[in-house]
């Protein structure tokens, strides 16, 4: 039966297919370890407990109808003030801020708010949807393939010959699925590229935006840092629309409270749409997520805590692998530096199980790693990379610390079957 364009193009989630078969795994018994979905698991990381608490209070108070479709007054002003203190933007709650169900609503959003169809999107791989959005508006996709030597990061050498009359350039730092993130002058170079190139555009030409990701902007570890655009050239305010929330940053991605900040007449636009849509954040949410976020003193202990703990858990697992490399096993990963994510590589195509099996391809190691570690790992063509990339994501949200030597153990027998 005949569909739309849309639908009948559009590609199903990798990610969500993975997940199927791990499922399908467990229910018949196995203990699989599974690292692939980027959430958390509640048992191990529950939201705050005051959080929780406001949430219990509001529905308690019967806040169950509708809220204002661009986000209750309360909590735009406090996302403004948390904004405002941690991260020094100033937004004006009233025109500069959108509230919405988490961040796919917003990105949407800004995607139909900015890009006509034809229009060219310049987004990087491996990254989260670019592609799927950009085929959502039937756009132009002007894809750059990171590189390992730079965290799989983009660079502005690499981005220079991309952005001419380009419409949306697509940034995420933390990034998703790498964990890694842009470095003050890579980002600072970036950014200059873009005033460059809107200075070179006719009054009546639309200009070039930038989508900032920055769901994971607080969970940052070590000596790395979080910098946005306008932080960096204050200039780039009227262009850039950022993408935020409560998902990660507070473990709470079932709670569905995001947010958008931007220029005035972007963020009026994308109201108006998600206005037709109907996505917005439930109203006793909305308001829980307002009266706790002004709790400086909660916030600041529940951060401390939860960021303690994901750290513990990319840094041991990151040791693991760095153990397995220099025992000479073709495994790699690159150092913990932000979200909740490890980026680690199996280079075993070619390779030769104990039955005999060579593994021919990524899919094959997946699959492998999947049956005989009982590991489970998203391979970043599942973001957009190649087929071939030997990189994958590694989520610790759902991670038990106290299994991860066990997963080693099991890892380590598995890479030895091999010849």
């Amino acid at each position: 039966m005949k569909l739309s364009h849309l639908a009948e193009t559009l590609i199903g989630s990798e990610i969500i297919k993975l997940a199927a078969e791990v499922k399908e795994k467990q229910a018949k018994g196995e203990k699989i370890y599974n690292f692939t979905i980027g959430d958390f698991d509640p048992k191990v990381f529950p939201i705050p407990v005051e959080f929780e608490q406001e949430i219990i209070t509001a529905y308690k108070e019967h806040l169950t109808n509708y809220p204002p479709a661009d986000g209750v007054a309360e909590l735009r002003a406090a996302v403004g003030d948390f904004i405002a203190e941690r991260e020094g933007l100033t937004y004006d709650p009233a025109k500069e801020i959108v509230i919405s169900c988490g961040g796919r609503p917003i990105i949407y959003a800004t995607f139909r708010t900015i890009v006509d169809r034809g229009e060219k999107v310049v987004y990087a791989t491996p990254s989260w949807n670019n592609n799927h959005y950009t085929h959502f508006l039937e756009a132009e996709h002007v894809v750059l393939e990171t590189k390992a030597e730079n965290d799989f990061m983009p660079t502005a050498a690499e981005l220079k010959p991309l952005l001419k009359g380009a419409t949306l350039l697509a940034l995420c730092s933390p990034q998703n699925p790498t964990g890694t993130a842009f470095h003050k002058q890579q980002l600072e170079e970036i950014c200059d590229l873009v005033i460059a190139e809107n200075k070179s555009r006719g009054a009546n030409e639309k200009p070039l935006f930038i989508m900032f990701d920055q769901m994971y902007w607080v969970l940052t570890f070590g000596e790395t840092h979080h910098y946005n655009p306008v932080m960096l050239r204050p200039e780039l305010k009227d262009y850039t629309i950022f993408i935020d929330g409560m998902s990660k940053a507070f473990a709470a991605t079932g709670v569905r409270v995001g947010w958008a900040l931007g220029p005035a007449h972007v963020i009026g636009k994308m109201k108006a749409i998600l206005s037709h849509v109907g996505a917005w954040s439930p109203m006793a949410e909305q308001k829980a997520a307002a009266r706790y976020l002004v709790q400086k003193e909660n916030v600041n202990k529940y951060l401390q805590h939860f960021k303690a703990e994901i750290e513990e858990r990319l840094v041991k697992i990151y040791e693991g692998f760095d153990n397995l490399k220099k025992a000479g096993h073709a495994v790699e990963a690159i150092a913990p530096q932000a979200a909740i994510y490890l980026t680690v590589k199996l280079d075993l195509v070619g390779k030769t199980t104990a039955d005999g099996t060579v593994l021919q391809d990524q899919a094959a190691v997946t699959s492998y790693i999947l049956n005989e570690a009982k590991l489970a790992l998203v391979p970043f063509y599942a973001f957009g990379s190649s087929k071939n990339s030997p990189w994958y994501r590694l989520s610790v949200g759902t991670c038990v610390k106290q299994e991860i030597p066990e997963m080693f153990e099991k890892l380590k027998s598995a890479l030895e079957k091999l010849k």
